[in-house]
């Protein structure tokens, strides 16, 4: 089997490129978890991991490296979302999770996906008026 290495390049590690994304991003809620995704002018898409309110560091970085290896495998993912919506090509996408969001494998995971991308989930809203609703 060929390896997929996930480079450094494909994440977004600064805080401004986060703040870009929920800022000017469009959301989708699933349960337990947000995808919040924005063009941008690259050639690839970037992911970005957001974990709130497990506490322990184990939970966290296990929940960390299930996403990554999601996205590792499915590399085309947040373009393919931003296709189906009719937004852009190149996608920076930031999954946001909350506090009792915890799938205990890459199949749960995608299942979880798949059913928000379905519908089957609250309807994606735009980051700004979400935020304007929670200040």
């Amino acid at each position: 089997m060929k390896s997929l290495p996930l480079p450094k390049t494909c994440l977004l590690t600064k805080s401004k490129q986060y703040n870009e994304v929920y800022k000017h991003g469009t959301r989708i809620r699933g349960k337990g978890f947000s995808l919040i995704f924005r063009s941008n002018d690259l050639e690839k898409d970037r992911l970005g991991i957001s974990i709130g309110g497990v506490r322990l560091a184990v939970r966290r970085n296990r929940l960390k490296r299930i996403i990554k290896e999601f996205y590792r495998t499915n590399r085309s993912f947040p373009s393919q979302v931003a296709r189906k919506k009719s937004f852009f090509k190149n996608t920076d996408m930031v999954i946001a999770t909350r506090r009792h969001f915890s799938p205990n494998s890459l199949s749960e995971l995608s299942q979880a996906l798949m059913m928000c991308l379905q519908g089957n989930q609250d309807e994606y809203k735009n980051a700004n008026e979400f935020s304007k609703k929670t200040e």
